[in-house]
């Protein structure tokens, strides 16, 4: 069996929420995960970006999903990734690595300056990614350096491109 790697299209919009409600399901699960209902709302808003949401499909079955949508640093669009996950019972194949690198890539063709996330530093390392504090981007969270982190792009400054982030309107209504 042959996974690919694909843009997601509005048909999938069902198995792409399912992913993420599964992905992130706790044991007890007395109420749905953030992630799925965060889906809704980033397309409810419009914001998902539509060429940098990207799935994983093996023989017709949807097994993994990463969303990316339109966050800003200052006043200049960012992208922001996020959520991203793979069925439990395909977990450890590489889905999620090979949806990273795809997405990378799409950005990277699509212009974008850099890729804005909140994860693990140990996963996300591996593609490139590096505390954000780092580039000059600041954090909208009280999240630990370490893990808000940055993908810089082809044209990254620095000095230019720095300065707060701000994620879809979504996140804010997460918490």
């Amino acid at each position: 069996m042959m996974t690919s790697i694909r843009a997601e299209n509005p048909r999938d919009h069902g198995a792409v929420r399912a992913v993420h409600a599964r992905a992130f399901a706790s044991g007890e699960m007395a109420s749905e995960p953030v992630e799925a209902v965060l889906v809704d709302w980033l397309r409810a808003d419009g914001d998902v970006l539509a060429p940098l949401s990207l799935v994983a499909e093996e023989d017709g079955v949807l097994l993994g999903s990463v969303i990316c949508s339109r966050g800003r640093i200052g006043q200049r669009p960012s992208v922001g990734l996020g959520p991203i996950g793979v069925l439990p019972t395909a977990q450890g194949r590489g889905i999620g690595s090979a949806l990273m690198q795809a997405v990378i890539v799409a950005a990277e063709a699509a212009g974008e300056r850099e890729i804005i996330l909140l994860g693990d530093p140990a996963f996300y390392g591996r593609f490139g990614f590096e505390p954000a504090s780092a580039r000059g981007v600041a954090s909208p969270g009280p999240w630990g350096d370490a893990y808000f982190q940055i993908r810089t792009l082809g044209g990254f400054d620095n000095a230019r491109d720095g300065g707060p982030f701000r994620y879809a309107a979504a996140f804010d209504r997460l918490g």
